[in-house]
């Protein structure tokens, strides 16, 4: 049978749900997702199968108004993303309201020349009529190839998009081999996952002021894979919430990353988790290098 393969980029704005989407597509979780917006940092490639064909979606950062070096180079990572692309995914919260944040993407997407796919994401949380008028305001505003109505968190709408993708993909080799569900290397997706577990389990605004650097990642003899990551913070007081009292909080967000990591990996993970103050981290080039990001001026 004739193989095929392209990249689908997906973009919106933050938390719309573009990584739970990406994971749904793939069958499994290769993106990290929580409540908070700008949950995703880098672009990351997700490997989805339809029988002979292989669609790379990628899964971009939130697009929004930058006001940091850091928040600038997500958005640059977003919008390049756009040009390897077959097609492009934008998706919308339904259950939001449109504004500023949707009409942004929109300035961002129109006019571009790949086929572009409306995705109204969580149906599930709103009302029929409600969806039909998003719909028809934002195919009026942007030309739209087709319109899908999805909960990428309960699987809803998700296989007739995946069928849509499949059949738009070129003839070409894959990309990636067949057991293969993402791009990210073992050390970032380490990193990835203990940092989701700082967004889980942190409140206000301190996981946007933390990250995350897998220093080391080892196979022992017996198999088990040995990681050492830095959690990386800009002060003393960030530094004393992310241990907790007794250093409760920071040995409960290591066994949550520990068990999902030896399960991902399928192996037993030995985890050491440390917490360094770096004043201005976020000004640091080698951060931007691990993270996958461009430095932006």
């Amino acid at each position: 049978m004739t193989h095929r393969c392209g990249f689908v980029a997906v973009v919106g704005a933050p938390n719309a749900g573009k990584s739970t989407i990406v994971n749904a597509l793939v069958g499994q979780k290769v993106a990290i997702v929580s409540p908070k917006a700008q949950t995703t940092r880098t672009r990351l490639m997700g490997v989805a199968m339809e029988g002979e064909t292989q669609i790379v979606l990628i899964d971009t950062p939130g697009i929004f108004a930058p006001t940091r070096r850091l928040d600038r180079a997500m958005v640059a990572a977003a919008w390049n993303s756009l040009d390897q692309a077959e097609a492009i995914l934008v998706m919308i919260d339904a259950a939001a309201k449109l504004g500023e944040r949707a009409e942004r993407v929109l300035q961002g997407i129109e006019g571009r020349p790949e086929k572009k796919f409306l995705v109204l994401n969580k149906v599930d949380l709103t009302r029929k009529d409600k969806l039909l008028t998003i719909a028809t305001q934002l195919n009026e505003r942007v030309k739209f190839d087709e319109t899908f109505f999805i909960s990428a968190s309960t699987g809803d709408g998700v296989p007739g998009l995946k069928a849509t993708l499949a059949a738009l993909m070129p003839e070409g080799h894959w990309h990636f081999p067949e057991d293969e569900v993402s791009d990210a290397p073992e050390r970032m997706l380490a990193a990835e996952i203990t940092r989701e577990q700082l967004y889980r389990q942190l409140h206000e605004e301190l996981p946007y002021q933390s990250t995350v650097e897998t220093e080391k990642f080892t196979t022992r003899a017996d198999g088990s894979a040995e990681i050492h990551q830095q959690i990386l913070v800009a002060r003393d007081n960030q530094r004393a919430i992310i241990l907790g009292h007794k250093g409760e909080r920071i040995k409960e967000i290591g066994s949550k990353s520990r068990a999902e990591l030896a399960e991902l990996l399928g192996r037993k993970v030995h985890l050491f988790l440390h917490v360094k103050v770096k004043a201005n981290w976020d000004e640091d080039r080698g951060v931007y290098r691990d993270m996958g990001l461009d430095w932006v001026d």
